[in-house]
């Protein structure tokens, strides 16, 4: 808590908090980046739990899997902003570690997937192995959820 503490009461926490721009802007890109990681990310992962089975899944991995790692690239320093602005109450707020967890787990899935079946996705226009599939709505899920997560961060 030290450290949470630390970023909080810095300069960077105070010019989150305090500038008229950082953090509705950080808000939008969060949000913006949410967009881009869900609408990717879940239109793949749709496809390989076996709906849209006519759109070929090397094709559409390859044009949405960059939009989904834009979509963490933006989140990652707009969060870390929307933390710093209010750090403390957010590290001790039961919803927020959920989050976090849920990133974790969701970005370990990600992983896994792409070095389990990364190579093998061009055999799968017609369906993927159950295992893929199960791993594939368990990113659906999980990026929904980090989402909703997010959203109810101000009511808990």
């Amino acid at each position: 808590m030290e450290l949470v503490a630390a970023l909080q009461d810095s300069g960077f926490g105070a010019w989150a908090r305090g500038s008229a721009y950082a953090y509705p802007l950080a808000n939008l890109l969060h949000l913006a980046g949410l967009v881009l990681l869900v609408g990717a990310i879940g239109l793949l992962d749709l496809r390989l739990a076996g709906a849209f089975r006519a759109l070929p899944v090397v094709a559409l991995s390859r044009v949405l899997t960059p939009l989904a790692v834009v979509g963490l690239v933006l989140m990652a320093p707009s969060g870390l902003i929307l933390f710093a602005a209010d750090a403390e109450a957010l590290a001790r707020s039961t919803v927020f570690r959920w989050k976090l967890a849920l990133i974790a787990a969701a970005l370990v899935n990600a992983v896994a997937f792409r070095l389990l079946w990364g190579r093998r996705l061009s055999s799968w226009d017609g369906a993927a192995p159950p295992v893929a599939r199960i791993m594939a709505l368990a990113s659906l899920l999980a990026w929904i959820a980090v989402g909703a997560l997010g959203r109810l961060i101000a009511y808990a």
